[in-house]
């Protein structure tokens, strides 16, 4: 929203709550977001979805 770009998916930091777009979307914030701060997991933040994603241990776990 802050950069008038669009986004495919959204995906909320376990550690800060941040909401960000994904690695699908241009800007890829989240993963620029983890490497940067050393926030590795991830959420989906879109509906229906329930899942996290590490981004150090490339796994993906569904609750």
């Amino acid at each position: 929203m802050k950069t008038g770009d669009n986004w495919v998916h959204l995906r909320t930091c376990q550690i800060c709550g941040i909401t960000l777009c994904c690695d699908s979307s241009p800007n890829q914030h989240a993963s620029k977001h983890a490497a940067s701060t050393n926030h590795p997991v991830i959420s989906s933040a879109e509906r229906n979805e329930r899942w996290l994603w590490c981004y150090i241990d490339e796994e993906i776990a569904t609750y």
